[in-house]
């Protein structure tokens, strides 16, 4: 084992390999983060998918006056929840209400003249046969509206897959990068030195020997610069998870990524380790004349 680890060349004084980190360390800081947004974008998506499926809203006008309102309010919510296929019926309350608009209007209360329509969330266990629900509750009033939320759902599915579209173009690119920076300094390595490789050929060290030393060598650089940038991109989201979290406005999405999400990050680095560690290894090899 010990001979396996061993290094003849002096591949650590490479000029050519010192900056290899810090370019490793700032594509892993890219691919991490446009992961971990991805990966936040699809939790977000999944919550707000979990508490609008099967629910839609019904938006009653105010009444002119209070005892029609409270009437027709009756009549609304016993007609919903009679309904075949819904299970549930809440009025929204005022207070209710006014935490809604909060995120916009601030914490004061709203001027005396200001009169909000009333919102009916309705909870349904099968799919509601909207067009006739809205006939029936034109009789109440003309003007009411009913919201199933189909247009939230099509805009958070095309945001989740935008974002995973993105953070795939981005590792991909970041992978490419690192092949081509491996193959660089690995090429640069062997030209520098030529003549030591010479030498242990002729004592009688194989290519692979050699490919697995320039291996090792990448691979060691490769997790320095892939720890740095991995720790500074989940710093990043930290500071930004605590930002969005102490911001005030309920405006913002919540960018919580769970413990699976988090291995996910951490993966970065070590993956491309892995990739530059074996890029190393196939263009020594092919370099030095032998097929990977």
């Amino acid at each position: 084992m010990r001979l396996f680890f061993r290094s003849d060349l002096p591949l650590a004084g490479d000029a050519s390999g010192r900056f290899l980190p810090w370019i490793i360390g700032c594509m892993v800081y890219l691919a991490a983060l446009a992961l971990a947004a991805a990966l936040a974008a699809d939790n977000l998506a999944a919550r707000w998918h979990a508490d609008l499926a099967g629910r839609f809203t019904v938006e009653v006008p105010p009444a002119p006056a209070s005892s029609d309102k409270d009437a027709k309010l009756r009549g609304i919510t016993d007609l919903l929840a009679k309904t075949e296929g819904v299970t549930a019926v809440r009025l929204i309350g005022a207070a209710d209400k006014a935490s809604l608009l909060r995120p916009w209007l601030g914490g004061g209360d709203l001027p005396e003249d200001i009169v909000l329509p009333d919102l009916i969330v309705v909870q349904s266990a099968t799919a509601i046969d909207m067009a006739k629900l809205s006939k029936e509750l034109t009789a109440f009033d003309a003007a009411i509206r009913i919201d199933d939320h189909g247009r939230w759902h099509g805009d958070l599915l095309a945001f989740s897959n935008s974002m995973k579209i993105l953070a795939f173009i981005v590792l991909s690119l970041v992978a490419l990068a690192a092949i081509s920076t491996v193959i660089f300094v690995t090429r640069t390595g062997l030209a520098i030195h030529r003549r030591v490789i010479e030498i242990v050929h002729l004592v009688g060290a194989q290519d692979s020997y050699i490919a697995r030393q320039f291996l090792f060598h990448a691979l060691r650089l490769g997790l320095a610069g892939g720890a740095a940038g991995a720790a500074l991109a989940a710093g990043t989201w930290i500071a930004l998870q605590h930002w969005l979290g102490t911001g005030g406005s309920g405006l913002l999405p919540s960018l919580s990524l769970s413990t699976g999400d988090w291995i996910a990050v951490a993966a970065v680095p070590v993956a491309l380790s892995i990739v530059g560690m074996f890029t190393a290894q196939v263009t020594v090899l092919i370099l030095l004349g032998r097929e990977p």
